[in-house]
């Protein structure tokens, strides 16, 4: 395989984390050759066109883009609503895909785009942040290693404020599972990497505003011996400092809070987790520790530089195709979405 720098282009700036994203890319100057920028909608340009992520780079159409030789990814950036469909557009074309989340509302749908990819031998990468984390990789490895014994209970929340944000509130009460819908998928994906399917999925979606809008759910996922539960709010007050992950065993246990720090201090604070021990581990006494984890850096270059990692086949994808699809299974189950199949 080549080691070029892969040629990309980003197609959608409307997806929230679109500029982050780009801007992590442009770092990438090794890794990555950007081609340019697709937006159809002339709104989303009024709006974010002129953010800094995209200066000095060619605005294309999505003919341009597929008609660009040699494209070797694209890195899928668009509102929620067309996120698989844009996906699938692109996977038809033989392109690796980098796709921001949540992967549509249809199961189906997705179904189909993870069909192509597997036919056609594309990378797909979600962009599950959380996944990078170096506090949330630490809590994994741990769970993995027997450190924790056998895993009972995990409880995760991710919340934020947005009660006064009417506008928000109205694009997120587009859809069906509305806060959960969007927001759960992170967390859904570390209980699936811990606990693998779910046995039962119940969820609870309240309002606690009469807008229509599910902006306070929690999820049951029932297992053998263990049960997780999953919290998503977009109406608790200082929200983001309140976000965590426990893991519970049999042999320890695992939290931290929150799970970011604000993006401002990204490169200069560390992230901890709080480790607790019956016994004596690698590296660790019995007791409780807390571990410095190190500062997250930025939430999309480890991701982006694994993208291209697997798409050179220099590593496998430690999140198939499989995973994937069970991550999105569980997240519209989890938001209300009954016959997602």
């Amino acid at each position: 395989m080549t080691t070029r720098p892969l040629k990309i282009a980003q197609i959608g700036i409307g997806h929230n984390h679109a500029s982050a994203n780009m801007h992590a890319l442009r770092k990438l100057t090794d890794t990555f050759e950007i081609m340019g920028v697709v937006e159809s909608n002339p709104e989303w340009k009024i709006k974010r066109g002129n953010d800094p992520a995209y200066q000095g780079l060619p605005w294309l159409t999505a003919e341009e883009l597929f008609a660009l030789p040699d494209l070797d990814a694209v890195a899928i950036e668009t509102d929620g609503f067309d996120l698989v469909p844009t996906a699938q557009r692109c996977a038809e074309r033989g392109l690796h895909l980098h796709m921001d989340k949540p992967a549509g509302e249809s199961l189906p749908e997705f179904r189909k785009l993870i069909s192509t990819c597997k036919e056609k031998d594309l990378t797909l990468q979600l962009a599950y942040v959380y996944r990078y984390n170096p506090a949330i990789r630490f809590a994994i490895n741990a769970a993995r290693q027997g450190w924790l014994g056998d895993i009972f209970e995990v409880h995760a929340s991710m919340s934020r404020y947005d009660g006064h944000n009417d506008h928000y509130r109205k694009w997120l009460r587009q859809f069906k599972g509305g806060a959960m819908y969007i927001f759960a998928g992170y967390l859904v994906d570390i209980v699936i990497q811990l606990l693998g399917r779910p046995e039962k999925i119940t969820p609870f979606l309240k309002q606690t505003r009469k807008d229509g809008l599910f902006d306070n759910g929690l999820a049951v996922l029932e297992y053998p011996i263990a049960s997780a539960t999953i919290r998503v709010s977009v109406a608790e007050v200082d929200g983001m400092k309140h976000r965590r992950l426990i893991i519970c065993g049999t042999k320890g246990s695992i939290e931290i809070c929150p799970l970011e720090m604000p993006a401002e201090q990204y490169d200069s604070h560390p992230l901890s987790a709080r480790l607790t021990l019956k016994e004596d581990v690698p590296g660790y006494k019995a007791g409780t520790h807390q571990v410095d984890c190190g500062p997250l850096g930025d939430r999309y270059t480890g991701q982006l530089t694994e993208f291209a990692q697997i798409i050179r086949k220099e590593k496998p994808n430690p999140f198939d195709y499989d995973h994937e699809y069970l991550v999105q299974e569980v997240l519209l189950k989890a938001s209300g979405y009954e016959n997602s199949e």
